[in-house]
Formats: structure tokens, sequence, C-alpha cells
């Protein structure tokens, strides 16, 4: 069974990402039957990380100003410390963010990846978790932090890395299935 027919996931990434943090969401949502989009800043294609080294190169689908959050259903964002710090200084990226959260659009964000979540002004008040690194800007942004595998708030999937995966994947998927929130996502 398809649990995600009919629905559009735009992953909202640029050189620097986390193989395993882009690369299993994507699987996991393409098993689901989702049609996913790389959405970037960069033309063409956009290279990883894995281990401490750069990795494979990954097919952009479309420039992150090329699209808007009507085009989807629900957005993920891979960690890997290069990714979001350079994401999060594109005011394209960061607005694209905001939209899915004004739209009232599920979002999936690990490890690193909540970085675009302070950037975007959506933390204040939520529950959520990620690398530990980050966790002190994360409640300095008004955020709950808590260290669990997987946090789901109202919309919002967050976890701690790629050891994480399996669960996040799971409560991506079924977050994404639920769609819309009716309460406000912000």
């Amino acid at each position: 069974m398809s649990l995600l027919k009919d629905v559009r996931v735009a992953i909202l990434a640029t050189n620097g990402f986390e193989e395993s943090e882009l690369v299993e969401p994507k699987r996991a949502l393409e098993h689901e039957g989702a049609e996913v989009f790389i959405i970037s800043p960069e033309n063409d294609h956009i290279k990883g990380w894995k281990n401490g080294n750069w990795s494979d190169e990954i097919k952009v689908d479309a420039r992150v100003d090329q699209v808007s959050s009507k085009d989807f259903d629900s957005l993920m964002i891979p960690g890997g410390v290069i990714n979001p710090d350079l994401l999060r200084r594109d005011m394209t990226s960061v607005d694209l963010v905001k939209s899915f959260f004004d739209d009232h659009k599920p979002v999936a964000a690990i490890c690193h990846g909540p970085q675009m979540l302070i950037q975007a002004g959506v933390t204040n008040g939520r529950t959520l978790t990620s690398f530990e690194s980050i966790r002190k800007d994360l409640e300095n942004s008004g955020a709950h932090w808590v260290d669990e595998e997987v946090v789901v708030d109202n919309g919002l999937v967050t976890s701690r890395s790629p050891k994480d995966l399996p669960a996040f994947n799971k409560k991506m998927v079924e977050e994404f299935r639920e769609g819309k929130h009716a309460k406000p996502t912000t």
C-alpha cells in the first residue's frame, strides 16, 4: 500500500548535506509512493558529505527561487554541519521554510537541520530535538529541547542524528500522510 500516493515532498539541501540524512529519507518517502524533489539554491547537482569527506553528487530538481510551498505537500531538511549553515544564509531558502509553517504543512528536520527552523523563526514554544551541539541555539530561540530519537510537535518531526533514521523516517511518513494540520504550526 502506498501511504504517500499523490504526496509531493520537497527536500531542501545544498552542498555538504549528510549523505545518509538525505538519501535514506528520500528512499523511505519514495517507497511509500511520494514524489520527491531535491530543491537547492544551487543549479544541477549538490555534493554530499560522508565520514568526514565529500561523497556522491545528487541531482537538483529545482532551484529554491523557482518554487514555493504551494508546489509541495511537505518539506524535509537533512542535516550535516555544512548544509544548514549554508542554507540559513540564503534568505530565499529561509523564506521557503517559513512558508511551509505559514501554510500548516508538515516539516521534518534531522541533526543540524533544525538550524533552518531557528533562522525561519518557527521554534518558539515548540518541543523538538536535534544534534546535541545545537541544543543551546534551539533553547535560546524559545524551543523546548529533549534528548529523544524522534520528536513530533504538531506536524514537525525532528531527530538527533543518522542513528535515529529508522524512527525519523517512520514518523516522517506518518506526519506527511496526515498532511496539513488544523492547529497553527508557528
